[in-house]
């Protein structure tokens, strides 16, 4: 078999992937010990995001006339791939997180929603918080004044009374 015909499924797997991506980020693993890479690796199954290491040469391939060409400059040394196609911020946010305890992980730069961000844009996308937690926030500044109205409306109720 012909060694293209067996790097046309890793290029095809990775092209998948990345179709409903909301978001994609770059990592240099190197230096990372079993248990630091078996802890990234669960903490990113229990997100919900893809990260798997492919040869440079085969996301460079898969990367070709997608949004995620810019990354292709990045693709050096050994390199990880964290994908996401639910929550954007995600794979920026775990990755970063994890950074900070082992300092051999280094960002290296990443796509969130159509856009290329480098590794400062990437640290700063980590620092937006998960879509549930944004909702909640949403939600809690919406119900504060309806329920200090509801108070303020009791108390005059209860003046009244007495």
């Amino acid at each position: 078999m012909a060694k293209v015909e067996l790097k046309q499924p890793v290029v095809a797997e990775i092209s998948e992937l990345l179709k409903d991506a909301k978001a994609a980020v770059l990592v240099d693993y190197r230096g990372l010990t079993v248990e630091q890479d078996t802890a990234l690796r669960k903490q990113m199954r229990e997100a919900g995001v893809t990260y798997k290491v492919y040869k440079n040469t085969m996301m460079n391939f898969a990367f070709k006339g997608t949004d995620y060409e810019a990354m292709s400059g990045k693709l050096e040394g050994p390199t990880a791939l964290a994908v996401s196609s639910t929550d954007a911020s995600a794979p920026a946010r775990i990755l970063f997180e994890f950074a900070k305890k082992a300092p051999a992980l280094e960002l290296k730069g990443g796509v969130v929603e159509g856009t290329y961000y480098d590794e400062k844009g990437i640290q700063v996308i980590a620092t937006i918080p998960s879509r549930e937690v944004l909702l909640g926030k949403l939600l809690g500044s919406i119900q504060s004044p309806i329920a200090n109205l509801a108070r303020v409306l009791n108390q005059i109720a209860e003046s009244k009374e007495a």
